[in-house]
């Protein structure tokens, strides 16, 4: 980065480093027809129609601004089914900001999951992790795989100081080996950026540590590279050493130490899709066929041409400071002003999003009345902004039926990287203060109808009471007839 560009005009509020030439027209509806909108939705923010949404904060996945040289890259598109120089292209950039060789192409995150799970995993392995991601543990499970937490004292903590509470315990990821056998343990899995527990990054001595239990026992590492950019920009800031350094390398280094990388596009590079890469033509011939079977010819692996051409430019946009400390730069500011405000939100800052602790917000509903998934219906009705459950409806049920509390109940805020401005970052603030001040009229919500697998995407729920009703009672006492 240039040392004359600053993220801050002053200590607390963030630049944007690009202008806006392309616009979406947004609507705000009235609080009325937010509460229809959310009972229709079945109290499910997965589930409302975005003609209804204000601000979309439910993920970064897929909802990333692209910049104006990857919209002109897919004028370039190459059609062909077998053999398309847009993959070409694609690989060419993967190879130089992954640093590996071998490429396989998918069409998002999730379907490399897939791939991995059903190559390495076997019944009754465990993956060590240093968090698990929803459909992470989804595919390893149905592979007959458990996933072993393998997180530090602080990465649970709400309001922290430590800069990297998504490292791994070593100590017991040496327990874990010792008491399964390396025979169990096909792999260890770390997640760049961890995304259930607030976005929180690992350090690069972190990395270095579990390389080194992994190389003492033979033990290959695979690196979900969804948030890496985010994870890099977070060591160069926060991790001494690596101040001096770019993030090219930085990214590399932490590749370097990975036997497999794999990615959902939809977070890294601003386009729908994702990869696999290796160095191992061993590794990579074990999941090569399944691509063809689940992803579609090795040329373009379920993606149409023009996202691979585009994914080809927001690779490289990655390596570029100002385009990953946008995001970073932006949650900062909100998780300070919420701080501020006495609203309790996982810090430090991190990746993806701002995480609003809905233990605390409502004390008096419990993790089993699913108090993320009521906070995140209550701030749609309040301010037409979509956030995200991630505590407890994000689990699914033990083998006799009952609900598992998540180890954390959050509501998180996505900030897509270059989408949402200061001012309507800041109209999100004063709805929170608002609903804060008034969260005593928050109730719980109960499951009316309940898929058995990711349940969070498709469940419908419903209020437990009517505090819906009295929460609009209340906002048009004080607002009026303001939206």
């Amino acid at each position: 980065m240039d040392q004359d560009i600053k993220f801050y005009s002053r200590p607390s509020v963030p630049v944007e480093l690009h202008k806006v030439r392309v616009v979406q027209k947004l609507h705000l509806k009235s609080v009325d027809e937010r509460l229809r909108a959310i009972r229709e939705g079945g109290f499910n923010t997965f589930l409302l129609n975005t003609k209804d949404i204000f601000l979309d904060m439910l993920t970064d996945s897929g909802t990333n601004a692209m910049s104006d040289n990857q919209i002109a890259s897919m004028l370039q598109a190459d059609d062909a089914y077998s053999g398309s120089q847009s993959f070409y292209r694609m690989e060419e950039a993967l190879r130089e900001v992954f640093g590996k060789h071998y490429v396989l192409p998918v069409h998002q995150g999730r379907a490399a999951e897939n791939v991995i799970s059903q190559v390495f995993v076997n019944e009754g392995d465990v993956i060590p992790m240093n968090y698990h991601f929803t459909t992470t543990k989804a595919h390893m499970e149905i592979n007959g795989g458990t996933v072993l937490e393998i997180y530090t004292d602080e990465a649970l903590k709400i309001k922290s100081t430590n800069p990297f509470k998504g490292n791994m315990d070593i100590q017991r990821l040496k327990d874990v080996i010792a008491e399964y056998g390396v025979e169990h343990v096909p792999f260890i899995r770390m997640e760049a950026s961890t995304n259930l527990i607030g976005g929180q990054p690992y350090s690069m001595q972190n990395m270095k540590d579990v390389k080194a239990i992994a190389d003492e026992h033979g033990i290959m590492i695979v690196l979900d590279a969804s948030l890496i950019g985010e994870n890099a920009y977070f060591i160069k800031k926060r991790e001494a050493a690596y101040k001096d350094v770019s993030i090219k390398e930085i990214l590399n280094e932490m590749c370097a130490m990975s036997d497999i990388v794999y990615f959902s596009s939809r977070k890294v590079s601003s386009t729908r899709g994702g990869g696999i890469v290796t160095d191992s033509e061993e590794l990579m011939l074990k999941m090569r066929d399944l691509i063809p079977l689940y992803e579609g010819f090795m040329t373009y692996g379920g993606m149409s041409v023009r996202e691979i051409e585009a994914m080809a430019v927001g690779l490289r946009e990655t390596l570029d400071e100002t385009v990953i400390g946008q995001s970073p730069a932006f949650i900062e500011y909100a998780v300070n002003e919420l701080d501020d405000m006495g609203i309790p939100v996982v810090m430090p800052a991190g990746a993806l999003g701002c995480h609003i602790d809905a233990k605390q917000f409502l004390p008096h509903v419990s993790q089993l009345d699913y108090s993320a998934g009521a906070l995140a219906a209550a701030l749609f009705i309040v301010s037409g902004c979509r956030g995200m459950e991630r505590g407890t409806i994000s689990m699914d049920r033990d083998a006799d039926g009952n609900d598992v509390a998540s180890d954390m109940e959050l509501l998180r805020l996505a900030f897509p990287r270059r989408v949402f401005t200061l001012s309507q970052t800041n109209f999100l603030l004063d709805r929170l203060k608002w609903l804060h001040e008034n969260r005593e009229i928050i109730g719980g919500l109960k499951f009316v109808e309940e898929p058995a697998v990711l349940r969070f995407f498709m469940g419908r729920l419903d209020a437990v009471s009517d505090w819906p009703e009295k929460l609009v009672a209340k906002f048009k006492a004080d607002f009026g007839d303001s939206l």
